[in-house]
């Protein structure tokens, strides 16, 4: 039986180049189901969309990548879904990579962007950052955390729609859950290139939002190798500070009972957040073992 694909395309005041992308899909995939997801576009971009060949699915108003992603995932009627920007970044003629990378048994597939493909010096390395700390959280590489084009399984994918947000930072939550449920995860590499038309994500605000990536990371995955080192080095100090005190004035500071008792209560909050995380995959993990 021949897999279904569908196309999902997030987009917004994305009129200038809309229908090149859906011309490039269905000249690449000509029977795949192409959506777009038209989050609430000031210009044109629903009319040339649909006029290009997709199914338009139109947001009232701006509700956020992470939402038009969910919106999209809703509707496809595929059994594998791909996602890709609607701003030119993602060569269509990447996605059967995707595909095939998919049928050799992986449950979702990344398109990695390679040296050059990153907007901006700044963006660049706050990836690199992100990359490694995800690739220390899941114990597997993760070559590219953040990235927008992936295909995925669609009953798989659906399972955590009810994690994603609304913002930009879908991908490190998908990716995160999918690593927790046990789904294998492939990297392939790509060459994206520069956005036509201006981009949504403002460095300043976007940029404090993506500091949030790291605690999202931490608790989607394993809350306790993050609250673990953190709860060390406050009572290693705390300890430290102990020592100098009572050599020094032959007593126990207040400073010294702060340290050490934080330390306490930074590693409970992340034994409870270890708990909450096993409850929220434990349906996911009784399904893929064969539950009843």
């Amino acid at each position: 039986m021949e897999t279904s694909i569908s196309i999902v395309l997030p987009a917004r005041n994305e009129s200038g180049v809309i229908a090149q992308v859906i011309q490039g899909i269905l000249q690449t995939l000509p029977t795949a189901q192409v959506i777009v997801v038209n989050d609430g576009s000031s210009d044109d971009t629903a009319a040339r969309a649909e006029a290009a060949g997709a199914r338009v699915i139109s947001h009232p108003y701006g509700m956020g990548n992470g939402a038009a992603i969910k919106s999209g995932a809703r509707a496809a009627a595929g059994d594998v879904i791909v996602f890709m920007d609607a701003d030119g970044q993602h060569d269509p003629a990447d996605i059967p990579h995707l595909l095939a990378a998919l049928d050799d048994g992986y449950d979702m597939v990344v398109g990695a962007r390679q040296k050059g493909s990153q907007a901006n010096l700044g963006r660049g390395l706050a990836n690199g950052f992100y990359n490694r700390l995800a690739s220390y959280m899941t114990g597997h590489r993760v070559e590219d955390l953040t990235s927008g084009f992936r295909a995925v399984r669609a009953d798989k994918f659906r399972e955590f729609l009810y994690l994603l947000p609304n913002g930009f930072s879908y991908p490190t939550t998908i990716t995160m859950a999918f690593f927790r449920a046990g789904y294998p995860v492939r990297y392939i590499p790509i060459q994206a290139a520069r956005r036509v038309g201006k981009s949504h994500i403002k460095p300043l605000q976007d940029g404090l939002r993506f500091l949030l990536i790291i605690f999202r990371i931490g608790t989607l995955y394993s809350p306790l190798k993050i609250f673990v080192p953190i709860a060390a080095i406050q009572g290693l100090f705390g300890l430290t500070y102990y020592a100098y005190t009572f050599l020094s004035m032959g007593r126990l500071t207040g400073g010294t009972i702060f340290m050490l008792t934080s330390a306490v209560t930074v590693f409970l909050i992340g034994l409870v957040s270890e708990q909450i995380t096993q409850l929220m995959y434990k349906d996911t993990v009784h399904t893929r073992d064969g539950g009843d």
